[in-house]
């Protein structure tokens, strides 16, 4: 790969994505950076197609990138726009401000990327990973009926309803609450291993059996606490797109345990991965553009888009990253750790 094929590889993939036809050498030579002739152009893409970065749609139509093409050219060929100064006040009053709660700042910059790009907006939430449990309730509601009220410090609410062989004095529920106080507030949510619960199923059960229920109920409110929490917001956007498939569209829809699998097991910084070489990624000509929001130094969720193959990463890239960046400084308690985004973009 000497340089001038990969100056046409650029080239290739930013005139396909700002007209969505395929490229022949004619449109290549044209440009002002290229100053070789359309049959040197045309051997060149001749031999990217050969390497699998290009590929032609029909005998005689030009050529697109593949998704190796758009890999390497966003690897290592993309220049980023940078944002201007007055789109990031904008979106900086899109977010708000330190006191928006963390769910709505996040949801902020998933309209803001739904808005600025047209695709689907994805989010994992942060409120899991970092909550502590501050308050664990059980109300009688009814003969033998209780429910289970379970609130973090984040302001999570889980409850659950359970049914007792038996009705439980005051002495019974006093205890029953007193247990549960001295061994679960305060603990953080991912702190609660099935060992520990287990331990309390236990030591519960050794005072009186017709409690475990209520233990059980709290071991599966704290499973669902645990659960990473993915959500897909302008999903509309996938199904308005020409160059998706709308039966793979619904199907990512409907199950999105590709997505989740593919974002928990993402690095930090900007990430990209394509539908074409991820089996678990039901939408086949897409693309996800995913980075890591941090919280005290430590991941707490994603933030991203997806889209077709054929989006404007250097656009697009720029965003993202800003955004999360954002939000991981309003999300720490410093004000002085509040920064603007860094102008440069690290390639992933």
């Amino acid at each position: 790969m000497d340089e001038r094929k990969l100056k046409i590889l650029a080239a290739v993939v930013d005139e396909y994505v700002r007209t969505g036809e395929p490229v022949g050498s004619k449109s290549i030579s044209k440009l002002e950076n290229i100053n070789v002739s359309s049959a040197t152009i045309r051997n060149d893409m001749a031999a990217l197609e050969q390497l699998g970065y290009l590929e032609q749609p029909h005998t005689s139509a030009g050529r697109v990138p593949t998704f190796k093409g758009y890999r390497l050219y966003i690897d290592e060929l993309m220049t980023p726009h940078d944002i201007p100064d007055e789109e990031k006040i904008r979106l900086d009053e899109m977010l708000g401000d330190r006191n928006t709660p963390e769910e709505l700042l996040v949801q902020n910059a998933a309209t803001a990327l739904t808005e600025i790009t047209q695709c689907a907006a994805v989010v994992t939430n942060a409120v899991p990973r970092f909550s502590v449990i501050s308050k664990v309730e059980v109300i009688p509601t009814g003969k033998r009926l209780y429910v289970i009220l379970l609130i973090t410090s984040s302001g999570n609410i889980k409850n659950k309803a359970c049914r007792l062989e038996i009705d439980l004095s005051h002495e019974q529920l006093d205890f029953f609450t007193h247990y549960i106080e001295e061994n679960l507030s305060g603990v953080s949510v991912d702190e609660l291993s099935e060992e520990m619960l287990d331990k309390m199923v236990a030591a519960v059960s050794a005072y009186m059996v017709s409690l475990s229920p209520l233990v059980k109920g709290i071991c599966e409110l704290s499973e669902d606490l645990r659960q990473q929490e993915l959500t897909v917001s302008g999903s509309e956007k996938l199904l308005s797109c020409d160059e998706l498939d709308k039966m793979e569209v619904v199907k990512f829809i409907e199950h999105k345990d590709g997505l989740s699998e593919l974002l928990e097991n993402a690095f930090s910084g900007i990430q990209v991965k394509f539908g074409a070489e991820n089996d678990s990624f039901a939408i086949g000509n897409s693309s996800l553009i995913v980075s890591k929001y941090r919280k005290g130094g430590k991941e707490a969720g994603s933030l991203g888009i997806i889209g077709p193959m054929r989006v404007d990463y250097k656009k697009i890239i720029p965003y993202v990253e800003y955004l999360t960046q954002k939000i991981s400084a309003l999300m720490d308690s410093d004000e002085d750790d509040i920064i603007n985004a860094p102008d440069e973009f690290q390639a992933p």
